[in-house]
């Protein structure tokens, strides 16, 4: 199944009064470019999770963003009284010595700002909280695949229309080689009797040297190798399961076959069909960018 590197994907789930969100983006790129960004508190599962979404991901510029929510209350925040009772002492006596009046000064709002005077006891992260992560990427992961899948399935039907179109340039281009070739002939023909006297022209050098010059503009090696490369396109996008690169490099080689055909066409139809050639083949390759 052909895949487009474009996708997003998210997914939730509750446990232990926590909601946990996963968000999954990803964009072309000729490699994997993961950026991840988590809580604190997951940290050390940072490598884990990243080997998970690199195998399904494979390549693209990638982010994973993990959000962490509490949907119960919190146990409140204690308050060190030995601490506050030092800070206090310091505070009264220091309003003493520099005969500074407690009353007009919010002295309690102060004190509790003070360092490790407030005490939150810190969650632990538990097994199960971890499997749930992992459950919950897992599952953001199955949704950006749907989501690829989708997109991979749109591209590729537009990118095989447009060989198809190919395919039949090549097959309009043949009623007009024939023609072509006796237009040359009787050009060059007309060109040398201008200038050189008929009597003095060698009939069977004349004929070999035209044989010669009509090979070099036959096309014919040129239109079964660009059929070859269409079919071969084909089989990639049937059998690859991750075809972008291949489609790639065989599109440079379809680019080859055409520019060939360009150059040898000498003639105004020829030419133009070489040119829609071209341009399919130009958004067969802006579209091949997206496939992984």
């Amino acid at each position: 199944m052909v895949r487009s590197m474009t996708g997003y994907g998210k997914a939730e789930q509750e446990i232990q009064g926590k909601k946990i969100t996963i968000e999954l983006r990803s964009l072309n790129s000729k490699q994997l470019d993961l950026n991840v960004k988590l809580p604190m508190s997951y940290r050390e599962y940072e490598l884990e999770l990243r080997a998970e979404v690199a195998k399904k991901l494979v390549r693209g510029k990638s982010d994973l963003f993990i959000f962490v929510e509490t949907v119960k209350e919190e146990a409140p925040a204690t308050i060190n009284m030995n601490v506050f009772g030092s800070y206090y002492e310091q505070v009264k006596q220091a309003s003493e010595k520099f005969e500074i009046s407690l009353i007009n000064e919010p002295v309690v709002q102060t004190i509790l700002r003070m360092p490790d005077v407030l005490h939150v006891q810190r969650q632990e992260v538990t097994e199960e909280e971890v499997a749930a992560l992992k459950q919950t990427v897992q599952r953001a992961l199955c949704e950006i695949e749907k989501f690829r899948a989708q997109e991979g399935a749109a591209l590729i039907a537009d990118i095989l229309h447009r060989v198809e179109k190919i395919e039949n340039l090549v097959t309009t281009i043949e009623p007009f080689e024939k023609g072509r070739i006796e237009v040359i002939k009787t050009r060059i023909a007309n060109n040398i009797a201008e200038f050189v006297p008929q009597a003095n022209i060698d009939q069977n050098r004349f004929e070999q040297e035209l044989i010669f010059y009509v090979e070099k503009l036959d096309i014919t090696e040129e239109k079964v190798r660009l059929r070859n490369h269409c079919k071969y396109f084909r089989e990639i996008c049937d059998v690859e399961e991750t075809p972008g690169r291949k489609l790639g490099f065989v599109a440079q080689e379809m680019g080859r076959e055409i520019n060939t055909l360009g150059s040898k066409a000498n003639d105004a139809d020829i030419q133009k069909m070489v040119v829609q050639m071209k341009d399919e083949l130009e958004k067969i390759k802006e579209q091949v960018l997206n496939i992984l």
